[in-house]
């Protein structure tokens, strides 16, 4: 099934596909033999963590089994990662690029990773994925050269649905201001120059990706609410 999904009352220009898919019966509702695999992305301080955790008390209360991730990982590589976003590591972009890209495989291929999870049929939650290092990276190094990088993630596992939540960055700005601690890309000028080159890379893919771009509401309910109808539609309406 295909079909426009209008996350606020502007022309959209993202595709959302819903694949169809043989299903089985798992406590009760129907899921596909395989879990699914959907994304958050957003500039620092959109609300991905919150919208995520919501998503999957959502989930679970309908017997959906889920798996919450993010990158970067608690793998080595992540913690390498850690420490050059908070600024105890200083290394050049091209070596972000390529740690990112080297924690994004061992997070789909290693041991108990997301593939595994996926075919044990747990849905997975991951907070930031590709387009994040599209948006972040591909933003201050050739994105073509980033996008190069990220091919065997693309070719290993797409997600079935990437969601994006877009909040004004003047807003998101004031909330990571507030923070203890910055890292790495939190200033304005940088999120505003990432904002553009996620759309960028959105336009760029589109019919490729199943993305969604729900723009931020007033309380975090009411955003919830369209990421769970999201949701509804990706599992055939049964959940």
């Amino acid at each position: 099934m295909k079909g426009v999904f209008y996350s606020e009352k502007r022309e959209p220009f993202v595709l959302f596909r819903i694949d169809n898919a043989a299903a089985v019966c798992y406590n009760n509702f129907a899921m596909a033999d395989k879990g699914k695999f959907i994304v958050f992305e957003g500039t620092d301080g959109s609300g991905k963590s919150t919208q995520l955790r919501l998503l999957s008390q959502y989930l679970q209360g309908k017997g959906i089994p889920v798996f919450e991730t993010h990158e970067p990982t608690a793998s080595h590589i992540g913690e390498v990662l850690r420490a050059c976003m908070s600024g105890r590591m200083d290394t050049d972009e091209r070596a972000i690029a390529l740690l990112f890209a080297a924690d994004r495989v061992d997070h789909i291929q290693g041991e108990g990773g997301m593939r595994a999870k996926l075919e044990a049929g747990y849905t997975v939650l991951c907070d930031r994925y590709y387009f994040s290092s599209f948006a972040y990276n591909g933003g201050i190094v050739p994105l073509d050269w980033v996008i190069e990088l990220n091919r065997s993630a693309m070719e290993l596992l797409r997600a079935d649905l990437t969601v994006f939540l877009d909040v004004n960055v003047e807003e998101t700005m004031d909330r990571v201001f507030r923070r203890t601690e910055r890292e790495r890309y939190e200033n304005l000028e940088r999120q505003q120059l990432t904002r553009a080159k996620y759309f960028e890379v959105f336009e760029r893919f589109k019919g490729e990706e199943n993305i969604a771009v729900v723009k931020s509401e007033a309380t975090k309910e009411a955003t919830q609410a369209k990421i769970r109808a999201l949701a509804d539609k990706l599992f055939g309406g049964k959940i």
